[in-house]
């Protein structure tokens, strides 16, 4: 439960490849727990499509290409962002839920759900009538204030605990130097599948062929261009940061397409490299669902950033 809630801590800061670590570790740690050791468990499942549907708090990483970008307001993604990733995150827990016969009215989560839209609810009061200008400061400060708080959260409890912190450090690394050894196949498989989809042109054929059955129905398709961003996010985190920061020089990053491509980074996640690293680590072959619920969970995130755009920035 400690490195489920740490990889999980990671993502909702919007730090990325940080959750990596703690994320391998959850898993090898549920595989100790497995009786089929190379089938995926129930909570393994769970915890992998819960990882990549996982809430992004705060998009710090988008919010940082933003501003190298030359936006007026890197974070007016912010609350967008937010919403987003909360639709895509409950749409991977139902999707899970319905396999696995969970019943989720049950207190713990019906307070998790209503805590979390008490959240956004609040922070929409909050920044409503700001400024654009305060609203950047605002959230720059509360998202610096939540990662000091998490760092000397760390350093505390050791000292509490009267453990050596650095010692501790020094020892996750080594742990985390012999996973990256042992996971380096099924990252280079997964990095050159990548690379050859984005090659052969395929990613193009799909976006051609949803830009002509949008304009067939009539409807607006000023959001198309921003589909890459999407779409590639559900291979590759890194792939879809360059397609975002192409997207934003091209369009602009205060453009309708520079902030839809930016909440689409944050709404979705990488279920193809996330399932390939998290289950080659353990070497589990029977996936089961795993990668269905992922995929209604990416789904449904595209659809709903795609809505959200529409709604602040069109």
């Amino acid at each position: 439960m400690g490195s489920i809630v740490m990889n999980f801590s990671a993502n909702a800061l919007g730090l990325d490849n940080a959750a990596t670590p703690m994320g391998l570790k959850a898993m090898k740690e549920l595989q100790e727990l497995n009786p089929v050791k190379d089938t995926a468990t129930n909570a393994q499942i769970m915890f992998l499509v819960l990882n990549t549907a996982g809430i992004t708090m705060i998009p710090t990483a988008v919010m940082a290409l933003r501003l190298t970008q030359g936006a007026a307001n890197p974070a007016d993604i912010f609350i967008p962002t937010m919403i987003g990733t909360f639709i895509s995150f409950i749409s991977g827990m139902i999707a899970v839920a319905i396999y696995q016969k969970i019943n989720l009215f049950k207190l713990p989560v019906l307070v998790f759900v209503g805590g979390f839209i008490g959240l956004m609810g609040l922070l929409y009061l909050w920044m409503h009538n700001m400024p654009s200008e305060e609203i950047a400061v605002k959230t720059a400060m509360l998202g610096g204030i939540v990662i000091f708080s998490v760092i000397v959260s760390f350093l505390v409890t050791g000292m509490i605990k009267k453990i050596n912190v650095y010692d501790a450090f020094i020892d996750g690394a080594k742990e985390g130097f012999t996973t990256a050894v042992m996971i380096i196949p099924y990252l280079v498989a997964i990095l050159v599948g990548i690379a050859v989809f984005r090659a052969s042109g395929c990613l193009d054929v799909i976006i051609n062929g949803i830009s002509y059955l949008v304009a067939l129905a009539g409807l607006n398709t000023d959001f198309v261009p921003a589909l890459p961003v999407g779409i590639m996010k559900i291979f590759s985190g890194g792939g879809a940061r360059g397609v975002m920061a192409e997207l934003m020089e091209t369009y602009g990053a205060d453009s309708f397409v520079g902030r839809l491509a930016c909440i689409m980074q944050g709404s979705t996640e990488t279920t193809f490299y996330v399932l390939a690293l998290y289950f080659g680590s353990v070497n589990i072959k029977n996936t089961r669902y795993a990668l269905t619920c992922g995929l209604i969970a990416d789904a449904v995130g595209i659809i709903a950033a795609i809505c959200i755009g529409y709604i602040f920035f069109h």
